[in-house]
């Protein structure tokens, strides 16, 4: 599969990587808090569509497995859909057990962040999702320009030819040009260099 590099000072371009990366910052912060509720660091997940939470590190073993799933190779658990309370009980503490599942299971719902879906953003640049979930892509913003690496080219005479039919923008990123790598990796470097002073 060929690599394809691009970058755009567009403002609209710009605006919106950088509104993506406002958005996955506030959802960080959402995962954040999520696991203060729980007690334990909740895993950042993702899919070719979106961001979503995953499980929740928790200190403790057999015991959570009424309410929990079981480890994970990194050791997040999952909420059951359903308590599992052991065998030899009374009905008093099944009660009590189910009671508690629908108290974890309802502050769950209250406190996951929804997913954020990257591919509303990516439509957003008039970029084909499809391409996207097939072949990848990745985006980032520094210093006012907008760099972009695909797995697929974009095409701007295809697009010019759709917006004269009168079609919506397609498969085009406004103000794009192509670099070589060498000028994206720069770029992704310094990027990384200055979220981890950011973070210092």
């Amino acid at each position: 599969m060929a690599d394809y590099f691009y970058k755009s000072s567009a403002p609209e371009t710009v605006a919106i990587v950088r509104s993506f990366y406002v958005m996955k910052d506030s959802f960080s912060a959402l995962l954040t808090a999520l696991g203060v509720h729980f007690g334990g660091k909740v895993a950042p997940m993702r899919d070719v569509d979106s961001h979503y939470a995953g499980g929740v590190k928790l200190s403790g073993g057999a015991e959570l497995d009424v309410h929990w799933c079981r480890p994970d190779n990194h050791g997040y658990r999952t909420l059951r859909a359903a308590a599992k309370p052991g065998k030899g009980i009374s009905k008093d503490e099944r009660a009590a057990i189910r009671a508690e599942h629908e108290r974890l299971v309802a502050l769950w719902n209250e406190h996951c962040p929804a997913r954020l879906s990257s591919t509303e953003y990516w439509d957003q640049l008039g970029v084909n999702s499809g391409n996207l979930w097939l072949c990848g892509g990745i985006k980032f913003e520094l210093d006012g320009t907008a760099y972009f690496h695909l797995g697929f080219q974009i095409n701007k005479a295809e697009h010019d030819a759709l917006v004269a039919a009168g079609q919506p923008k397609s498969g085009w990123i406004d103000g794009a040009v192509e670099i070589v790598a060498s000028e994206y990796e720069t770029a992704r470097r310094a990027k990384l260099k200055a979220i981890e002073v950011a973070n210092a």
